[in-house]
Parts: C-alpha cells; structure tokens; sequence
C-alpha cells in the first residue's frame, strides 16, 4: 500500500466517523481530567509516602 492511498483511506475513515455533538464533548472532557488529576495526587501521595517508609525503614537498619 502506498503511502498516498493509505492517508485516502485514512481520510475516508475518518469522514465516516460520528464524532459526539459538543453538548456531550465538553462535560465527558471534564470528567476525564477530573479523573485524570485524581488518580495522580494519589499517586504522588502514594509514591510520597512509600519514599518516607523507605527512608524509616533505612534510618532504622543503619542503611545509606
């Protein structure tokens, strides 16, 4: 396949999609990052914490 029939294609497919109406868009964009964010101050509260158990458990068996 050539590299200009693949992009036609490519094009036609895309025209053939039903892209979602801005009145659903915007409130699941919203609902994604608000996930989004969620999961990552977790995770940095998660990984913040597993430093300092590491750094104790250091500290407490004379480790560097």
């Amino acid at each position: 396949m050539t590299p200009k029939k693949y992009m036609s294609e490519v094009v036609k497919e895309g025209k053939r999609i039903r892209w979602p109406k801005r009145d659903v868009l915007i409130p699941t964009i919203i609902v994604v990052v608000l996930i989004a964010g969620i999961a990552a101050l977790f995770l940095s509260l998660e990984d913040l914490a597993a430093g300092r158990l590491i750094q104790i458990l250091k500290d407490a068996f004379g480790g560097n």
